[in-house]
């Protein structure tokens, strides 16, 4: 149901710079071809653009073009290329979620409702604007990035490249789409609970969920008391890598300050021989989830090609312990503190308003202990990773991304907050304990279902460890291929 890229014999012609090939091209790919002279940003944007107006009534992946805007700026991005000029992403289009500001630009995080257009950019836009890259639009997400699923009244639904009758995956649904669709060569998501890799899981795509502090989510100083981070998805480990380099860095106001990290140098290097440990039972969250059939088949086979690889692999359980009781009210708080600040909270979805009086009630003291009990579970979970005497001496963490293959469009409708959470917590128990750590991980595509829907499994690491993961995601990419598969109703879509 999927194909490799076509490939160009020496007999046939090249093909004109201002016409970019009919197979959409990635991040990296779309840098060398500009600066190389096969290519233009207007004609990439230009395609860009086509090609999401053609999908938008079936994928539904973006709330806002800037369609005018981009082609000014691809046109100024040539006349730099022309000059010599060269920056990390000069005239590359990529597209944001929206729940990152743009200048001139409503901020909806999935919201309905009016919303005043951003003075400024994020910090993250602002990088990317620096880096040379030319932002396209903002893609959809579910309400203020709660659920794992991208569907709301707000915009409807967004949809599955792979099977438009089943969801791409949440919060960063829009953004996965996308990416998947050959929309656009990558772009930007969030992650406060699995939002980069459960979308990432389900669309087939690499989705790097990076250490806190890593992108500034600033003019927030600590989103979702500390759960969420900006991350990349694109569809393979060099791009991902790239937009990541892109983006990384403080903003001075920012309380998180990592040491930087070089991810595409890690992408180009090899690992060395690893130890790593393979784990089915999530977190306790009392819904008695066990993986899918196929989400064990899928994991299994990719631990056997790390094993091929020279890797040490090897069933563990990390110490979880009650990890939910400090993710809970820093999840909840940080959804109140945004749904407050709706200027119509009539027009929230009642599971939001739920969540508000929630997060209210948990607010202050409670949220406060629950980010006190973090450094206790870095030194619990942590043992996992530690070399020394009484820790477990593992260099990464494998465990599936979510419980199940992408649910059908409409699973959640209709469900009280309970069983909303019920249903999602099923679905998707094992990403986000490493938001309340803040430390990294990496989805890696692990394969399809007999239906043809995509699976993912999750590289995990101790603090600060995207260099390690990234290496090791790219010799498996290398491996495997991954890149070669696409969406079989959109590979050959020019727009």
């Amino acid at each position: 149901m999927s194909s490799a890229p076509a490939t160009r014999t020496a007999e046939e012609p090249v093909p004109d710079r201002d016409t970019p090939d009919p197979a959409p091209r990635g991040l990296a790919d779309s840098v060398r071809a500009l600066a190389d002279g096969r290519t233009t940003s207007t004609a990439l944007v230009t395609v860009a653009l086509a090609r999401i107006e053609a999908s938008q009534g079936t994928l539904n992946a973006f709330r806002h073009l800037r369609a005018e805007a981009a082609l000014t700026e691809a046109a100024e991005a040539d006349r730099r290329l022309a000059a010599g000029e060269r920056l990390p992403l000069l005239g590359v289009p990529v597209a944001v979620k929206d729940d990152t500001d743009v200048a001139g630009m409503p901020t909806y995080f999935g919201c309905a409702g009016d919303r005043a257009a951003a003075a400024a950019d994020s910090e993250a836009v602002r990088r990317l604007r620096a880096a040379g890259a030319v932002i396209v639009g903002k893609t959809n997400s579910c309400e203020l990035g709660q659920w794992p699923f991208t569907e709301g009244a707000a915009f409807g639904a967004t949809r599955n490249p792979w099977h438009t009758d089943h969801t791409p995956g949440g919060s960063s649904g829009g953004s996965a789409a996308a990416v998947a669709a050959g929309l656009v060569p990558a772009a930007l998501g969030s992650d406060g609970a699995g939002s980069v890799r459960i979308p990432a899981a389900w669309t087939h795509l690499v989705g790097i969920k990076p250490q806190r502090g890593r992108i500034s989510v600033h003019p927030h100083s600590d989103a979702f008391q500390g759960l969420t981070v900006n991350g990349p998805l694109a569809r393979t480990v060099e791009d991902a890598a790239l937009l990541l380099d892109a983006v990384a860095g403080p903003h001075p106001e920012d309380p998180y300050r990592p040491p930087p990290v070089d991810a595409s140098a890690a992408a180009r290097r090899d690992p060395g021989r690893l130890r790593i440990a393979l784990a089915w039972r999530p977190p306790l969250t009392l819904t008695g989830t066990a993986p899918d059939p196929d989400v064990r088949r899928a994991v299994t086979a990719l631990a056997e090609a790390l094993a091929r690889l020279g890797h040490h692999v090897e069933e563990a359980r990390p110490r979880y312990g009650l990890i939910g009781l400090g993710f809970v009210p820093r999840a909840t708080a940080g959804i109140a503190e945004l749904a407050a600040l709706h200027p119509e909270p009539a027009l929230l979805d009642a599971r939001t308003r739920s969540a508000l009086r929630t997060g209210t009630r948990l607010g202050g003291r409670v949220v406060r202990a629950a980010r006190a009990r973090e450094m206790h579970q870095h030194r619990r979970i942590g043992a996992l990773f530690h070399h020394g005497r009484g820790g477990a001496g593992f260099d990464v963490l494998l465990t599936p991304t979510t419980a199940m293959p992408p649910p059908r469009i409409g699973r959640f409708d209709g469900l009280s907050a309970w069983r909303t959470d019920v249903a999602m917590t099923e679905a998707c128990p094992y990403a986000w304990p490493w938001n309340v750590l803040g430390w990294p991980g990496i989805n890696v595509p692990a394969g399809f279902t007999p239906d043809g829907l995509p699976l993912g499994a999750q590289l995990l690491g101790p603090s600060r460890g995207e260099e390690r993961l990234v290496s090791l995601a790219a010799q498996l990419e290398a491996e495997l291929r991954w890149q070669d598969h696409r969406p079989p109703v959109f590979q050959d879509k020019t727009g």
